[in-house]
């Protein structure tokens, strides 16, 4: 079985997880979703408050040889435990979450063409952006609402760590994608990667 992986990159709140749920209700059985930011390192031997401190938009951040050798294994047919990232505790719980292989592999985070090892690994690359204002006020709701942070600690995150890192280290890797696309919702990009997608697919089974 062909396995077609898609590395959905751009900066926070930019669309990405609107355009891989697109994706997802695409392809429906025949994907399988990956975010970065399950990779995150475990971190049980710093006490919380120091947790909070930590600049979790570094590359140095993500466990990403974990990350490749999981998509590998993925390609080779394999199952895999997926970590699975506490928001609320920055840090890794105890739980995973058994991913099967499938023909179509989502890969998203801010960061995922970042590392030349990954990029390799990628068919599709795809990077989202979003005006500044837009993706600081997506960050400010999701964070708060979803993943129970408190709205100081956002404000103190975005000006400390998430903005100087997104021009460091995100915005860089625009370059590296084969398509960069304005919103998650812009419909003729979405239609270029499922065409795409779709095409690579139906060449691996000739």
């Amino acid at each position: 079985m062909k396995t077609v992986i898609i590395g959905i990159a751009g900066g926070t709140g930019s669309g990405k997880s609107t355009f891989t749920n697109r994706l997802m209700e695409a392809f429906q059985e025949d994907v399988a979703v990956l975010y970065h930011d399950n990779y995150y390192r475990a971190q049980d031997d710093i006490p919380f408050e120091e947790r909070k401190k930590v600049n979790y938009d570094h590359p140095a951040a993500f466990e990403t040889e974990l990350l490749l050798k999981q998509l590998q294994e993925l390609k080779e047919g394999k199952s895999i435990k997926c970590p699975v990232y506490d928001y609320s505790q920055h840090n890794r719980s105890a739980k995973v979450i058994v991913v099967e292989p499938r023909r179509v592999i989502l890969l998203e985070g801010i960061l995922v063409l970042a590392d030349e090892k990954l990029r390799r690994l990628l068919d599709i690359k795809v990077y989202v952006e979003a005006d500044a204002d837009e993706r600081i006020l997506r960050r400010v709701i999701r964070d708060v609402k979803e993943r129970g942070r408190d709205i100081e600690g956002v404000a103190e995150q975005y000006l400390t760590t998430v903005k100087p890192m997104h021009y460091l280290y995100v915005e860089p890797t625009r370059a590296m994608a084969d398509i960069v696309i304005n919103s998650g919702k812009n419909p003729v990009a979405f239609e270029m990667v499922k065409n795409n997608i779709e095409k690579i697919i139906a060449a691996s089974s000739l």
